[in-house]
């Protein structure tokens, strides 16, 4: 679990706290908070999508034509949150990775290998499972993330 939590609840409340996390992170790198940095920050939060790092460059690009951006900085900046638990990521083997803010309530993930699509879910039954699993192998979990790879119904009816 990420140490960056945010309370979803008050949205202006939880970006900010966010935001302010982001700007230590930046500090203990010796990085510099630009706005090019803060508008990936930003993206992410306000999507409701997992985003490759060319998707996240053109919303950005789309949103602020007169912004210089390169994709090289959204690949550091991804990198960076990635490597602090701010983000999380989910790989597509030669198709890359897909990033989303791990401050979110947990879930898990079904992930369509034909289109790419990922469905978000959370199953009261499989987090309970997991637990005894982890308790009777006297395992004391800390994280997990499951990830369940398929069709979805749009690319069988294909």
């Amino acid at each position: 679990m990420s140490e960056f939590t945010v309370d979803f609840n008050d949205k202006t409340v939880a970006y900010k706290q966010l935001l302010n996390d982001f700007k230590t992170l930046i500090r203990k790198n010796n990085l510099k908070f630009t706005l090019q940095t803060e508008l990936i920050l930003e993206t992410l939060y306000n999507s409701d999508e997992h985003l490759a790092p060319e998707s996240l460059h053109h919303l950005i690009q789309d949103k602020f034509p007169d912004l210089n951006i390169g994709i090289a900085t959204v690949y550091r900046t991804l990198s960076l949150l990635e490597e602090s638990k701010m983000v999380a990521s989910l790989s597509f083997g030669a198709q890359g990775k897909k990033y989303e803010l791990e401050a979110k309530e947990h879930h898990d993930h079904i992930i369509c290998t034909a289109c790419g699509n990922i469905t978000e879910f959370v199953d009261m039954q499989i987090e309970e499972r997991q637990h005894h699993i982890a308790n009777d192998l006297g395992f004391k979990m800390l994280d997990h993330s499951m990830q369940i790879y398929g069709i979805c119904k749009t690319c069988q009816n294909k």
